[in-house]
């Protein structure tokens, strides 16, 4: 078997001459080599050209079983592990805010039929009182609503349409506007919105608008009847081939966030009042539990799907201000709007990574994903990691990527920050 790390998978494009390329492909490289992260895609484009596209390491290296080789968190290193490749589809966890939600967004306020500073209430007619009459469609996308950050909805609901029940009920925890509060209930709500006011489901918006207008295949959702536990390589939905890196293995971190009131999360629930939680490895079905249990699937905070060349062409989408070989998608303004810094590091949707160099705009994912947009440079930057393959610390914690995140785009713009 070839160590992991060192594989490199059939068909990638080798870093050319470029420095920048090269030492940015070496960062990456290590990381996998060392066996921080199972495996990574690397994908840079430039000027609108793909300048390197990388895989290193494997879609899947360890899995649950019994054998010489467990562990005790109860996985084990694969006899034959699934190599990582260019077209490997991701799971994009939190990514997902920005390439399916806040994009559908930036298509209703091109058509004027959504107002960024119209209260929530005028989509959403019931979610009112408590403070709620006050947050509108820029609080949600600027996660400044005073919403809570995150919540076990599945403990409540088992669909969406009684998720959103329980989230329009849901306090505020801060006041309206006064701070930012990374939420992924607000964009689950923003997801909501979508729907009431297309007539039509988030996932089919964004496939039927977005995606097929610029020809992408494998980026989509998967909705959960499609990815059933004894299938979870089914090529329903998002991707065509089946190639799927592989996340957790079960939901060790979140069950830990609900169970253990010091691990730093206030949740407001009998643990042993639900207990759904997945015992397999996770690979073709979403990570996210409020988005698998739920939301079917499909959420407005996690679900989509996608290759790492797909991705770079939504980035060059917005580098390109709208523009895309078959026209214009969106409006120059409105790409100007929701690019434009609206609180310090936070646009709309997008965040503004301080390592980058001005004017850029990125987003990251729990399940390892990253993606970025350097205006400057006509840079895009996606860097896909299966990190939570490698299971978790006695902390029940997975290698932070951030430092592998910002060494490479430090390496592509030679910015350690603004």
């Amino acid at each position: 078997m070839l160590a992991a790390g060192l594989f490199a998978a059939e068909g990638c494009s080798k870093a050319p001459g470029d420095p920048s390329l090269q030492k940015a492909d070496s960062i990456v490289e290590a990381w996998v080599a060392s066996e921080r992260v199972s495996g990574a895609v690397l994908l840079v484009r430039r000027q609108g050209e793909t300048v390197l596209h990388q895989a290193h390491g494997w879609a899947q290296l360890y899995e649950y079983g019994t054998g010489q080789y467990e562990r005790p968190d109860g996985i084990r290193r694969m006899d034959s592990p699934v190599p990582m490749s260019p077209g490997t589809v991701f799971d994009l966890a939190s990514v997902t805010k920005v390439m399916a939600t806040t994009m559908a967004l930036m298509l209703l306020v091109d058509e004027e039929v959504v107002d960024l500073d119209a209260p929530v209430v005028t989509y959403l007619p019931d979610f009112t009182g408590d403070g709620r009459d006050a947050i509108t469609v820029r609080h949600l996308l600027t996660h400044t609503s005073g919403l809570p950050q995150w919540l076990p909805t599945y403990y409540h609901a088992s669909a969406a349409p009684a998720a959103y029940e329980y989230l329009r009920t849901v306090p505020l925890e801060w006041p309206v506007g006064a701070e930012r509060r990374y939420s992924d209930l607000g964009f689950m709500l923003l997801g909501r919105i979508v729907q009431e006011v297309s007539g039509e489901s988030l996932d089919s918006l964004v496939r039927r608008r977005i995606y097929r207008p610029l020809g992408l295949t494998t980026t989509g959702f998967r909705p959960v009847e499609s990815t059933p536990a004894s299938d979870s390589h089914a090529t329903d939905g998002a991707g065509e081939s089946g190639d799927y890196a592989a996340t957790s293995h079960g939901n060790p971190f979140e069950r830990r966030m609900v169970t253990d009131p010091d691990f730093g999360y206030r949740i407001d629930v009998d643990p042993s009042a639900w207990n759904g939680w997945r015992t397999r490895t996770l690979r073709g079905e979403v990570n996210d539990g409020n988005a698998f249990h739920a939301f079917g699937g499909v959420a407005g905070h996690a679900g989509l799907f996608a290759e790492a060349r797909e991705l770079g062409v939504l980035l060059q989408l917005l580098l390109d201000r709208g523009n895309h070989p078959g026209g214009q998608l969106f409006r120059e303004e409105t790409v100007g709007t929701f690019l434009e810094p609206a609180i310090e590091g936070q646009a709309l949707g997008w965040q503004l990574p301080a390592y980058a160099p001005a004017g850029s705009f990125g987003h990251t994912g729990f399940t390892g994903t990253f993606v970025l947009g350097v205006p400057r440079d006509s840079l895009a930057v996606v860097l896909l990691t299966n990190r939570q393959n490698v299971g978790v610390d006695a902390e029940t914690r997975y290698p932070d990527v951030g430092p592998l995140q910002s060494a490479v785009t430090e390496a592509l713009t030679g910015s350690a920050g603004r």
